[in-house]
């Protein structure tokens, strides 16, 4: 047995049906010859006799029956994944899976994800958080199909798309009294909390320190920026934080934000492998970040 051609199953349920190999042949706009040279074909491909003709009659073998008990079954099940391909085909694919570290996830997905679920209603979306290197390495694996992370990004395999610069501030208890001017040199003196060790945020941080001369000697350290957050509400410290993350800090009047000086970026890039199809969803969520870019200042 080599393969079984659908298209052979399909004259062959119409000899059977219409008993006669003209008028099969008329019901599928072939010509008889054709329907006679598939159902040949059919049979070597088996390696049966299907179609007996009893006077005028062609009429199924005993293998020809049992073929025929099969072969609804068969029409079905294709056309199943006929029309399951056809909707992740409409939608562009049937999953999504992101990644990107936490800051992103709570304060620049949300609208976005927002977007493409109107868009496309039956997408599976994943989310998931980690740092740049576990990010990129992921979406190089095509474990991930799309990561937002932040630069440095060095990869040949990978299309990389900047998103938007977002600034590194101070955020402060409104009761610390604070200089004009914001310097590494002036937070040694204070205490501060930093990102725990590993990720970019702590790096970004320490290069900052590092240029200045400065040698920081920080009071807690913490592996999420709305646990950092919180311990300055409450007044034990200050922070060197992403801007995107305490635009609204400031808002209670327990907290103030400053900037830097010299003012501190990160950049933001979406990351996606080169070969990889950009259609549906995955089109979407790059369009998505594409604007954000705009919206920040045409990076």
């Amino acid at each position: 047995m080599k393969s079984l051609n659908l298209d052979y199953l399909k004259t062959f349920v119409a000899v059977v049906e219409h008993g006669s190999f003209s008028a099969a042949a008329d019901s599928l706009r072939l010509t008889q010859p054709a329907v006679s040279l598939q159902i040949r074909q059919l049979e070597k491909s088996l390696g049966a006799v299907l179609i007996e003709r009893v006077g005028r009659v062609a009429r199924a073998t005993v293998a020809g029956e049992e073929l025929l008990t099969h072969a609804a079954g068969i029409d079905a099940a294709v056309t199943s994944a006929m029309t399951a391909v056809s909707r992740h085909a409409a939608e562009g694919m049937g999953r999504m899976r992101i990644g990107t570290g936490a800051t992103a996830c709570i304060f620049l997905l949300p609208p976005i994800l927002t977007n493409l679920r109107q868009r496309f209603a039956n997408l599976e979306i994943t989310v998931t958080t980690g740092n740049t290197t576990e990010i990129v390495k992921a979406v190089e694996d095509n474990t991930l199909d799309v990561g937002l992370v932040t630069m440095p990004v060095a990869s040949r395999s990978l299309y990389i798309t900047p998103v938007m610069d977002d600034e590194f501030v101070l955020v402060a208890p409104a009761a610390m009294q604070l200089p004009s001017r914001i310097t590494a040199a002036a937070l040694s003196t204070r205490p501060v909390i930093v990102f725990e060790p590993g990720g970019n945020t702590r790096r970004v941080t320490d290069e900052w320190f590092a240029r200045s001369g400065t040698k920081l000697k920080p009071v807690m350290s913490l592996g999420s920026v709305e646990a950092t957050k919180a311990m300055v509400g409450v007044g034990l410290g200050c922070a060197i934080l992403p801007e995107l993350a305490v635009r609204n800090m400031a808002s209670g009047g327990r907290t103030v934000v400053r900037s830097l000086s010299p003012r501190l970026h990160r950049r933001l890039v979406a990351v996606v492998r080169r070969d990889k199809r950009l259609n549906g969803g995955l089109a979407e969520i790059l369009k998505s970040f594409r604007n954000l870019s705009e919206t920040a200042g045409g990076l």
